[in-house]
């Protein structure tokens, strides 16, 4: 899944994301990327992010413009 490298990852991309409340359902939110919150380069469920509405998830697909 492209959401799991950081390094594709970079403030202004839009998103869509899986929230913490949405990932039994696996609704995805749309956005654009504000901060990156995860550290590490790589994480399995996806790199975790803020969006600019302030919503907080782990990136599912990273959108082409």
């Amino acid at each position: 899944m492209e959401g799991q490298n950081r390094a594709a990852i970079a403030p202004g991309l839009k998103v869509k994301i899986v929230l913490k409340k949405d990932q039994r359902t696996g609704v995805l939110t749309e956005g654009i990327v504000k901060d990156i919150l995860t550290k590490s380069p790589s994480h399995p469920h996806g790199i975790k992010v803020r969006l600019e509405d302030g919503q907080v998830g782990r990136v599912k697909q990273i959108l082409r413009h």
